[in-house]
């Protein structure tokens, strides 16, 4: 997948909001902990413990976008895509866990931070109470964001197995091909749109962008409710 999408599309225009958002998370500590390998296993298995919380609402938003997507091709794609995040993302866990010292059983217990809390609600928000774009433009960052650190981070690698893991996941080819399908779509999808429909859109594009970097950032901080 390319790193930049087709000048004047309008992926390209999301992204041009984001920018700073995506430097400020590529120098984060949590991200380039991962590849000198001075992140804290404590804080990564943190982070892995709030993203299984993360994907199970993360999954049903994706529902909620199929559900409304405007052809039977987007509505299957979405479909798919949700059903993936337990056999492929939530397998990925699994075999993380035990590497970290914690036992899949035991992830229920594990309080959902504040910052999963927010983010999750607001996607299941923005995807049930808004049409198919703001749906779909919540959602976007999560692949996208991700797919991009992945690949940057795949040429760093990383001196610990089981960030190098982690990377690989996100960096890889599959992943790529999942989030260019994605971004395809959301071209098509924004030609259409209502100079309204593309500023609720943007704005929630925008928002989960922000709370992309909030995530790992409430993990590498080790956040938990504070009353």
């Amino acid at each position: 997948m390319s790193n930049t999408q087709p000048s004047g599309s309008w992926s390209a225009r999301l992204w041009s909001d984001v920018e700073q958002i995506y430097a400020e998370i590529l120098t984060h500590p949590f991200i380039t902990g991962l590849t000198d390998g001075t992140l804290d296993p404590a804080v990564f298995a943190e982070y892995v413990a709030q993203d299984v919380h993360y994907l199970r609402e993360y999954a049903r938003a994706l529902s909620l976008v199929s559900a409304k997507a405007p052809t039977l091709a987007a509505t299957a794609m979405f479909a798919r895509h949700s059903a993936e995040v337990y056999d492929v993302e939530l397998s990925l866990h699994r075999e993380l866990l035990p590497q970290l010292g914690l036992d899949p059983a035991d992830l229920d217990r594990v309080p959902v931070s504040p910052t999963t809390r927010a983010y999750t609600s607001y996607l299941l928000a923005a995807t049930y109470g808004g049409a198919f774009a703001e749906g779909l433009a919540a959602v976007l960052p999560c692949y996208w964001i991700y797919a991009r650190v992945g690949a940057e981070l795949l040429g760093r690698g990383s001196p610990d197995p089981r960030y190098a893991l982690w990377i690989g996941s996100y960096g890889g080819e599959e992943f790529a091909a999942t989030v260019a399908e994605v971004l395809e779509l959301t071209d098509a999808v924004g030609a259409g749109l209502a100079a309204d429909e593309e500023a609720a859109a943007r704005e929630h594009f925008v928002t989960t962008s922000r709370y992309e970097w909030m995530f790992w950032d409430a993990a590498y901080r080790r956040e938990s409710w504070p009353v």
